[in-house]
C-alpha cells in the first residue's frame, strides 16, 4: 500500500482484536459509520501487506486522516496507540469510543470491571451501548463528518461519492452469474451521493428500496418479489442485496440483480427487455423508458433516506452486449427509416450534479444518458419532442 496515495481518505480503527462482541462492532456498526463519512476503514490485522505490524501500525497512524480509538476492555496496545497518536501531534484527528459500562454511574459498571483509564477520562469520549448499535452508528458518522469538516474542508469536496471498489465487488458476481445463465445483454448502473453520507439501518433500507418501486412498466428497477423467499433482499453487514435469477430456455429469462448500501450507494445489473420480444433488437423508446425510471428511482430513494435535494449525486450508466444488435422501435407508432446496427458491444454513460438539478431537468439528463448509447447505431439520433414525449408520459404512469 502506498499511503501517499490514500491519505485523507482513511480512517484507522484502534480497537481490541479477536472479542466476538468488538468484531461484530466493527463490522457493523464502525465501519459503517467511517464509510458513510466518506473515509475507507482500516484495521491492522484486516488490512496489513504481511510487514511487521508495528511498522504498519505507525503508518496508518501517521498517514490516516481520522484515527477511531475503541477503549472497551482497557487493552494495553489501545492506549499505547493513543499515545503514539498524540505524541504526533493527531489529538484533532483522534476519536475515542468506549462502551459505556466503563464509567461509573452506568447501571453496568463495576468497581473491579474495566474502566476508562484516568489519563483520558477527561477527554471527549462517544460511548455506545451493545443494545442501541444504530445510534451508535449515527453519532460516530455525525463526528467524524464534523472532524473531518474542522480539519480540512477541501477534503471533503474533494471525496469520491461512489466506492469504486464496492461497486467492483457487485460487477464480479453479477456478470458471472449473468454468464453462467447465458445471458448477453444487460444494463448496469451505479450512483451515490456526495458526503456526508448516512448511516441507514438494514429496516430503513428495506423500507426505502420497497416505497421506491415504480410499477408503471415490466419488472419495476429494484424488485422486490415479494412472497418469494428464494427473491428476497438478503441483509448483508454493511447493506441488502437482492439476486433474481430465472435462467431457462424460454424467451421469459431474466436476471435482476441490485444492491443498496447503508451509505446510499447502489448498484444494479438486469437483463433487458428486449430479451423476451426480439433477442435482435435494442428498443430505443424502452430505453429512454428504463433511463427515466433509473432516475426517478433514484430520486424517490434518496428522498426517503431524508437526503437533502441538494446534494451532490453521481451516476454511471453501462449497456453491454449490443454488438450486432439492430435498433428498433417498441411501438408501431414511431416509425424508423433504415437499418441502423451496433458494432460496439458496450455503451458508458454518466451524470454528475445534484439531485434537484435532476428532479428540474429530467428529460434533459434522460437524454445525456441514452443519446451516446443510441448514436452507436450508425449515428442514429432522436428529436428532443420525442425524449419530452416519452419521458413525460413515463412520469404521469404511462408508457407511450
Amino acid at each position: 500500500m502506498r499511503f501517499e496515495d490514500t491519505y485523507m481518505s482513511i480512517a484507522f480503527v484502534v480497537m481490541q482484536i479477536g472479542d466476538p462482541e468488538l468484531d461484530q462492532l466493527f463490522d457493523t456498526v464502525i465501519q459503517p459509520a467511517i464509510e458513510a463519512a466518506g473515509l475507507q476503514a482500516k484495521r491492522v490485522d484486516r488490512d496489513n501487506e504481511g510487514g511487521l505490524l508495528k511498522s504498519e501500525i505507525i503508518e496508518f497512524l501517521n498517514n490516516s486522516e481520522i484515527i477511531v480509538a475503541d477503549l472497551t476492555n482497557e487493552r494495553p496496545n489501545v492506549y499505547l496507540e493513543v499515545g503514539y497518536a498524540m505524541g504526533i501531534d493527531k489529538l484533532r484527528n483522534l476519536i475515542l469510543t468506549c462502551r459505556s459500562d466503563h464509567l461509573p454511574g452506568n447501571p453496568r459498571w463495576r468497581p473491579d470491571g474495566p474502566k476508562i483509564h484516568f489519563d483520558l477520562a477527561g477527554y471527549d469520549i462517544l460511548l455506545w451501548e451493545a443494545s442501541e448499535p444504530d445510534s451508535f452508528r449515527q453519532q460516530l458518522a455525525d463526528r467524524i463528518r464534523r472532524r473531518r469538516a474542522r480539519l480540512s474542508p477541501v477534503a471533503q469536496a474533494e471525496s469520491p461519492v461512489l466506492d469504486m471498489e464496492w461497486v467492483q465487488t457487485h460487477r464480479e458476481t453479477a456478470s458471472q452469474q449473468m454468464a453462467e445463465g447465458g445471458f448477453v445483454t444487460y444494463m448496469e448502473a451505479s450512483f451515490g451521493i456526495a458526503a456526508p453520507k448516512p448511516a441507514r439501518n438494514l429496516p430503513e433500507l428495506l423500507n426505502a428500496a420497497s416505497a421506491s418501486r415504480i410499477r408503471t412498466f415490466g419488472w419495476p428497477i429494484g424488485v422486490i418479489l415479494d412472497g418469494v423467499r428464494e427473491y428476497q433482499p438478503r441483509p448483508r453487514s454493511d447493506g441488502i442485496v437482492t439476486e433474481v435469477n430465472q435462467a431457462s430456455e424460454s424467451p421469459d429469462s431474466m436476471y435482476d440483480y441490485w444492491a443498496l448500501r447503508r451509505n446510499g450507494d447502489y448498484y444494479l445489473r438486469k437483463s433487458l427487455f428486449e430479451d423476451m420480444q426480439d433477442a435482435t433488437a435494442i428498443f430505443f423508446d424502452t430505453r429512454i423508458v428504463r433511463n427515466t425510471e433509473l432516475l426517478m428511482y433514484a430520486l424517490r430513494l434518496y428522498d426517503r433516506l431524508g437526503i437533502d435535494p441538494a446534494t451532490r449525486f453521481e451516476l454511471e450508466l453501462r449497456y453491454g452486449g449490443l454488438n450486432g444488435r439492430v435498433l428498433r422501435s417498441s411501438s408501431r407508432d414511431r416509425y424508423m427509416s433504415g437499418l441502423h446496427t451496433c458494432s460496439e458491444d458496450e455503451s458508458k454513460t454518466g451524470y454528475n450534479g445534484s439531485l434537484q438539478d435532476v428532479e428540474g431537468r429530467l428529460t434533459e439528463v434522460v437524454k445525456q444518458l441514452t443519446a451516446p448509447m443510441l448514436a452507436l447505431f450508425d449515428f442514429f439520433e432522436l428529436a428532443d419532442s420525442t425524449y419530452q414525449q416519452i419521458v413525460e408520459a413515463y412520469m404521469d404512469g404511462r408508457v407511450t
